[in-house]
């Protein structure tokens, strides 16, 4: 009779560990990016909120790129904005998240530049959120040149968050996307 209860018991035990860890289909180096991410969104909204913005910049430069992607998805799931992560890092077609603003689903785009956007990748993006009709967020470290600015006339349903916009973003300031406040 002992032995019938610790069977079940068992039984039961594993099922419950299965349970738990099925969420936990994130591969190790997903997890340790959005490791990164997290520590580094703790510190800047944290102790290092009033590091200058070229430090603030240098520092997200110099990021895993990838993690640098979580970071910015970390920073939207703060504000409490639904987010979809991708299932793997590549291959996703130039779209690195989704993000649920204002009723609009937003594909995302995250770029670590240390000089001028180059205008191509912009227009690549704005290709892709066309093609799938959906609006875009380009989001960004580098500088955003007047040609860059000129092609976005052309694109109205792609926005870019970069400079005071993106430092508001991780510091959870407002945030402004299609005039609204987030």
């Amino acid at each position: 009779m002992i032995a019938d209860w610790a069977i079940w018991l068992v039984i039961v035990g594993a099922v419950l560990l299965f349970w738990c860890l099925r969420g936990s289909r994130i591969p190790v180096k997903h997890r340790w990016r959005r490791r990164q991410a997290r520590i580094m969104c703790r510190q800047l909204q944290g102790h290092d909120r009033s590091q200058p913005p070229a430090v603030v910049f240098a520092r997200l430069r110099h990021m895993d790129p990838l993690a640098f992607e979580e970071l910015l998805l970390e920073c939207f799931e703060r504000r409490a904005i639904h987010v979809v992560r991708n299932r793997r890092y590549t291959g996703e077609g130039g779209i690195d998240g989704e993000v649920r603003i204002c009723g609009w689903v937003w594909l995302v785009q995250a770029k670590r530049y240390a000089d001028t956007i180059r205008p191509e990748h912009v227009e690549a993006f704005a290709q892709l959120c066309a093609a799938k009709s959906m609006p875009g967020l380009f989001i960004h470290t580098g500088r955003t040149g007047p040609s860059t600015r000129t092609l976005l006339n052309r694109h109205p349903h792609i926005q870019i968050i970069s400079g005071d916009q993106l430092l508001a973003l991780i510091r959870v300031e407002p945030v402004l996307v299609r005039g609204k406040r987030i």
